[in-house]
């Protein structure tokens, strides 16, 4: 039996799941790891924590399947974008924690790019993407500036920058316990797309960018294809093989689940609800640049110097929101409780109550830090119900700013959309989902497609399977829901979610002037 080992580092946690040659999960294990809040809006991981785990889940994952007539012929690896790690390349040593793509630190100094016209003229242009905090360039930026040293080893070339896929890959191919020596310092197309430093059509770093951030070239890793059938190196998974296998699929998370609901026709559409929530769409092989607040990014590429693009709308805060109701406001025992609670509302629903989550701001399509989290349309009458309502309904209005953007941006409607995550589980969500996009929602049996996408891009470059339609034959649907609301419910919501929204944006910076 042939096996394929499926890394997925996620925001929360890692997994590692390992598929047999039907495409089918045999074994899996997954560990959480911390997260670190130094000061308000800075969100951190600690790099060794998450190799350690890494090594545990892939242990056990791995151990529980193992046999004589078992055999690891490939190795992916998927990760948390943007989340950036520097580290020194001769210890191995991260020089500071893991700053998350969640982290807002350098809010000040993407307000001062905008104001430069460089967003417009520059970022957007070049890299499909908007000046975030959400992205990995300021963050570099920031660590060099601050970290003592940083930056005169940078220069000297004893640092190494990666996103979480970056860091594994190192660690899953260098030899010895000291030192990188053999170690691999690479990204795939997908991850170098979210560090707002990657030219997205000639598909490498840009000088300009580097120039403008003050990141020397040298800290970069090599960019490859996501379905890499030369192999970024070889592992034996710290010791738990005999013999090594290769290490031959990367894509971030968003684009790995893209990849596993077998999104591979322009206009194929998916929804992952995790942490936070992100949809994306196959535009093909061009880059589309969007003029409604979406990013546009690579979405997975199998040559080098080619690649499949897609239009994306990223949303902060979605499973998270729940996780929040659960554990700091005590209104649910758990997140899962969530679809029981919401639907004793029946036919009233929120009540008028509007949820905005943007703890973290807003992301797509409105790319607004200074906004702030409200509940509005309280009175008497409100019970914790109708909250938890209104907290799932905001996950579903947030998609549906993402999904008519996408229209606006394609003129392509989407007619069904394909979810997964964790989330996804929750059927009341679903249905609400269907209820205010007024579109088909499909979940397929293994809603874990971030995990399933990157095994999938690695036994395709090991030749364990053929091509994309193979692939595409693997996906099964588990369940479908359709839309119950009328149009004018739905147009009667939409007006008040937009005010809800209006009311939440530039409150931080109304609040400095």
């Amino acid at each position: 039996m042939r096996l394929v080992v499926a890394i997925d580092q996620g925001t929360t946690g890692t997994r590692c799941l390992v598929l047999d040659e039907s495409g089918r999960p045999v074994s899996w294990a997954y560990r959480e790891h911390m997260n670190i809040y130094p000061m308000p809006g800075w969100v951190e991981h600690n790099p060794l924590e998450i190799l350690e785990a890494t090594k545990l889940v892939v242990s056990e994952a791995v151990r529980s399947v193992s046999t004589r007539d078992a055999r690891v012929v490939a190795v992916g690896v998927t990760n948390q974008r943007e989340t950036t790690v520097i580290w020194n390349r001769r210890t191995g040593q991260p020089l500071y924690n893991a700053i998350v793509w969640q982290d807002t630190r350098t809010r000040e100094r993407c307000e001062e790019l905008r104001k430069q016209g460089l967003e417009e003229n520059l970022i957007h242009r070049v890299t499909g993407l908007y000046a975030s905090t959400y992205f990995s360039a300021t963050k570099i930026e920031w660590i060099l500036k601050n970290v003592p040293e940083a930056m005169e080893l940078a220069r000297q070339g004893d640092l190494a920058f990666g996103t979480i896929d970056t860091w594994l890959i190192w660690n899953l191919t260098r030899s010895g316990d000291k030192g990188g020596e053999g170690a691999a310092h690479v990204t795939d197309y997908t991850n170098a797309s979210r560090t707002m430093l990657f030219d997205i059509e000639k598909l490498k770093w840009s000088e300009d960018l580097l120039e403008l951030f003050d990141i020397p070239v040298g800290i970069m890793p090599e960019p490859l294809p996501s379905v890499y059938k030369d192999y970024y190196g070889y592992t034996n998974l710290w010791g738990v093989l005999d013999i090594e296998a290769p290490v031959c699929g990367d894509l971030g998370d968003q684009q790995a689940a893209l990849f596993g609901q077998a999104c591979y026709g322009v206009g194929d559409a998916k929804n992952t609800y995790g942490t936070g929530c992100f949809l994306l769409q196959n535009i093909g092989e061009k880059p589309i640049l969007s003029r409604h607040g979406l990013l546009t990014t690579v979405a997975y590429s199998m040559e080098p110097r080619r690649g499949v693009y897609a239009m994306e709308g990223s949303v902060a805060i979605a499973g998270s929101l729940l996780k929040w109701l659960a554990e700091n406001i005590g209104l649910i025992g758990s997140p899962r409780e969530s679809g029981e609670v919401a639907e004793r509302t029946g036919e009233e629903g929120s009540a008028g109550v509007y949820f905005v989550p943007a703890f973290s701001g807003l992301f797509a399509p409105h790319w607004d830090p200074s906004a702030r989290g409200l509940i509005i349309g309280l009175s008497a009458y409100t019970r914790r119900e109708h909250i938890v309502h209104a907290a799932l309904e905001s996950i579903c209005w947030q998609t549906y700013d993402v999904v008519e953007s996408i229209e606006k941006d394609t003129g392509v409607r989407i007619s069904s959309l394909r979810v997964d995550g964790g989330a996804s589980m929750n059927d009341v969500l679903m249905q609400l989902q269907a209820d205010v996009l007024g579109c088909e929602v499909v979940r397929p049996e293994f809603t874990e497609t971030t995990s399933l996408g990157v095994g999938y891009a690695a036994g395709l470059a090991a030749g364990l399977w053929e091509g994309l339609d193979e692939l595409r034959g693997m996906w099964r649907v588990s369940a479908r829901f359709s839309p119950r609301w009328s149009a004018e419910r739905r147009a009667r919501g939409l007006r008040a979610w937009r005010a809800a929204v209006a009311r939440s944006r530039n409150w931080l910076r109304d609040l400095e002037s």
